[in-house]
């Protein structure tokens, strides 16, 4: 069976499509946000393209439409015009990342070199990550 290509006039791909969704609800939300929850009412899509849609926007569409998306427990998703809310969301982000990478250093990079100290690998590993790992403390600081 041939495959129809997507010519003018045809759909969009769906994540594109659930980004938009996604952004003219947070939209019209402004200045409040908006929890997965309501994106879901708001927009009639699935929670799970919901999340595909803010990955999109993420990805792709904030850049597009210069409107950073951040996410706060209590609001949920916004776009904020207030570039302190989008370094307290950037060092947040980044110390989540801080976090992730110094577990994977902590709980197997040291044991592996412990294990095996003349590994290459395991020594170019730890050189790098040495740097983004202090460099990721001080982004989040």
């Amino acid at each position: 069976m041939a495959r129809r290509s997507r010519g003018a006039g045809q759909a969009r791909p769906l994540a594109e499509h659930y980004g938009d969704l996604v952004r003219v609800a947070l939209m019209e939300a402004r200045p409040a946000g908006l929890q997965t929850k309501q994106l879901v009412a708001a927009t009639r899509l699935s929670p799970s393209q919901v999340a595909r849609g803010i990955r999109h926007l993420r990805d792709v569409g904030a850049s597009e439409h210069l409107t950073p998306i951040i996410w706060r427990r209590k609001e949920g998703y916004l776009f904020s015009d207030k570039p302190a809310d989008w370094i307290e969301y950037e060092k947040k982000q980044f110390k989540i990342v801080l976090g992730r990478l110094t577990r994977l250093i902590t709980g197997t990079l040291d044991p592996h070199l412990q294990r095996h100290p003349d590994d290459e690998w395991a020594q170019l590993a730890s050189a790098q990550l040495t740097g983004v790992r202090a460099t990721l403390a001080q982004l989040s600081k």
